[in-house]
């Protein structure tokens, strides 16, 4: 299979085809850089199907979770591995939200709440990709119309995915609307730092620059507190074992925390360490909130996945950047609602590295 390879020196974009969907040719985009660290993405969803970087022994290895083809992507019941999220991540609960005094009913897509973007969200969407001149860049861009998914508002959003020289990949989320909406968009990567070496990331070691998360209902709907978690299973304001106070925590970790950041500077949020590989990953972003999700409900049934490994309950975290759930419904939470005029605009950055 042909393979066209990019512009500058040390960097470089290649591509292949990766199926046909929706009438569309799917391609998939490998973006390197000078010390041979590799991230994939498709058009399909802006989902990230690979990310290869080094242990400390220098072995590279791929540490997000995900499908050998196409069809793994789009089979039901694939859990937004890699996918970008959108038009808002996470939950609104009832799948319901005024906005200037007029209702909307979104689609009750998960337990009568709705879950990032509804039946088809940005992850099940064919994108257009471009890529960028100089250093390892992809853009995405997807026009989101009036009335999709019940949102109000057509909304242009642009994605960009940029693999630096120092082992970051950085997430560059821009949107504009014609009509006031809700909008929290964010990436759904899946990772395991053992690169499958570790059927679970029990043993990884995660900290979280927050003290205080927001409770959720047996719906993992916000109750509208915002929580100390000194005292808590939820304190990670020091690096521990994921797998140390996770049986005190129904269900597992999905939750949203409130991360000690002020404003919307790009500064260092979470850090994820694995042991036996040496690899971490720091996570810098301009959000308010970090939804830290343990991987609960994989239950080792998903089909297509690469190499027919099992993906069994917590084979990997997400560390999902965001506004809080269900802000619409919370007027205490940092608003969510873009208006027409004004630009959205976040920035997350998954760094790593060996020690």
């Amino acid at each position: 299979m042909s393979e066209k390879t990019g512009e500058t020196k040390g960097f470089g974009i290649a591509e292949k085809p990766f199926g046909n969907t929706d009438g569309k040719d799917i391609t998939e985009y490998t973006l390197s850089n000078p010390s041979g660290m590799q991230v994939s993405i498709i058009n399909y969803g802006g989902t990230i199907t690979k990310l290869i970087a080094p242990d400390k022994k220098g072995t590279m290895g791929d540490v997000v979770l995900g499908y050998d083809s196409l069809s793994g992507y789009l089979q039901k019941g694939n859990p937004y591995f890699g996918a970008l999220i959108g038009r808002y991540g996470n939950r609104i609960a009832g799948g319901k939200f005024t906005l200037d005094g007029k209702n909307y009913t979104l689609a009750q897509n998960n337990n009568g709440n709705s879950l990032h973007g509804g039946n088809k969200g940005f992850d099940k969407v064919v994108w257009d990709a471009k890529k960028l001149a100089g250093d390892s860049s992809l853009e995405l861009n997807y026009v989101s119309k009036d009335g999709e998914e019940g949102y109000p508002g057509t909304l242009n959003v642009k994605v960009v995915y940029t693999l630096t020289a120092d082992n970051g990949l950085r997430i560059d989320y821009t949107a504009t609307t014609d009509k006031a909406t809700p909008v929290n968009l964010t990436n759904h990567a899946y990772f395991n730092l053992t690169a499958g070496a570790d059927s679970t990331i029990l043993a990884h070691e995660l900290q979280i620059d927050a003290d205080k998360y927001t409770p959720v209902n047996d719906l993992l709907i916000p109750t509208g507190q915002i929580t100390d978690v000194k005292g808590t299973p939820m304190d990670f304001t020091t690096a521990k074992p994921i797998g140390r106070d996770i049986d005190k925590v129904k269900g597992g970790y999905d939750h949203n925390w409130v991360l000690n950041k002020k404003g919307n500077a790009l500064d260092k949020v979470a850090s994820l360490y694995e042991p036996s590989s040496g690899r971490y990953m720091d996570v810098f972003t301009t959000q308010p909130g970090l939804q830290f999700y343990s991987g609960n409900f994989l239950d080792g049934t998903l089909t297509d996945t690469k190499g027919g490994k099992k993906y069994v309950q917590h084979a990997a975290l997400c560390l999902e950047t965001q506004h809080f759930p269900d802000s619409p419904n919370q007027p205490s939470f940092p608003g969510t609602i873009l208006k027409p005029g004004e630009t959205y605009h976040q920035v997350t950055v998954y760094k790593f590295g060996t020690k």
